[in-house]
């Protein structure tokens, strides 16, 4: 008898905290994604939905849900995930990373709220070469969409710093995700928050300052890439340890998201000339830029080269 009064104690206490607003609250509306992968995207763990989730939902209760984890620091930061862990690997540092719309989060994945329509992206991989990596592009059509922002949507603006052809072909590949965007020539200094499209070959926009941290290498952008000046402009495509895999020449392109500190996102649709640009526009495609940090893709081709590229050291 004493049980069966506690089980009803029990659930007359959860209807009150529900009632008092303690309870998981409402849902929001869409469906939130969930993907879990190792070693930069390349090796797929996990991929899970959530369906209208509820306004209580956080990155690390979605984990929780659908993998084995293990966190440290009173839950604040997840260690393991489906028994593989963070920590060293001889010289070689290793960690769990998360993103929610293709963007790192600032706070953790305990207090980081998910909504429907929200894309969260773990990945474990080796960090040693580049602490940060802010942006990535394989969440696409996010984080332009931005489908759980609701009214306080930001302006979307593709910006062209060479032929219009490119230019349109990115604002076209862009509203056809259903993302409201503008065109018009290349800004330098833009001067608002705005998520921009920088869409241009290499020579003309490598001053720009969020474009300028790619020829900083990935310690500085997190995109491993670079472009290398010389008799001709060439694309260098790197590994995990900023080693140089690939050397791409003529009609090579690059599709890649950088940051200036905690600004907006800006993406980077270049290349060594107007070939390559438009090869690098063609590719933005969500099979094409799925869990990618980042991608290199030649004139002609419909296949894109994941950077960094793994498994080269």
């Amino acid at each position: 008898m004493g049980s069966r009064l506690r089980r009803l104690a029990s659930v007359a206490l959860a209807a009150a905290l529900a009632g008092c607003g303690l309870g998981p609250g409402p849902s929001t509306e869409g469906t939130a994604t969930l993907t879990v992968t190792r070693d930069y995207g390349t090796n797929p763990v996990i991929e899970a939905t959530v369906d209208d989730p509820d306004e209580s939902e956080t990155v690390l209760r979605m984990l929780d849900r659908e993998a084995e984890i293990e966190t440290r620091y009173g839950g604040g930061f997840v260690q393991s995930i489906e028994g593989v862990a963070g920590g060293t690997e001889g010289d070689r540092r290793l960690d769990w990373f998360f993103y929610v719309n293709g963007i790192e989060s600032p706070v953790g994945s305990a207090e980081r709220p998910v909504a429907g329509g929200d894309r969260v992206w773990w990945d474990h991989h080796d960090w040693t070469d580049a602490m940060r990596v802010p942006a990535v592009v394989g969440s696409w059509p996010e984080p332009f969409l931005q489908f759980s922002a609701g009214e306080e949507r930001l302006p979307v603006r593709v910006e062209c710093a060479g032929e219009r052809e490119p230019c349109q072909t990115a604002a076209e590949r862009l509203s056809d995700e259903g993302v409201r965007v503008s065109q018009g020539p290349y800004q330098a200094q833009p001067g608002d928050d705005a998520l921009r499209m920088l869409v241009g070959p290499w020579s003309a926009i490598r001053r720009d300052p969020a474009a300028a941290l790619i020829g900083d290498g990935p310690a500085a952008s997190g995109v491993f890439a670079t472009f290398e000046s010389g008799p001709a402009t060439e694309l260098v495509a790197l590994d995990e340890r900023t080693e140089t895999a690939s050397r791409l020449g003529r009609g090579a392109g690059l599709v890649a998201a950088v940051r200036e500190g905690e600004d907006s996102p800006t993406w980077v649709v270049s290349g060594v000339d107007e070939g390559g640009v438009s090869a690098a526009a063609e590719a933005l495609d969500a099979e094409l830029l799925r869990d990618r940090y980042a991608v290199v893709v030649a004139a002609g081709s419909d296949e894109t080269l994941p950077i960094p590229v793994v498994g080269t050291g």
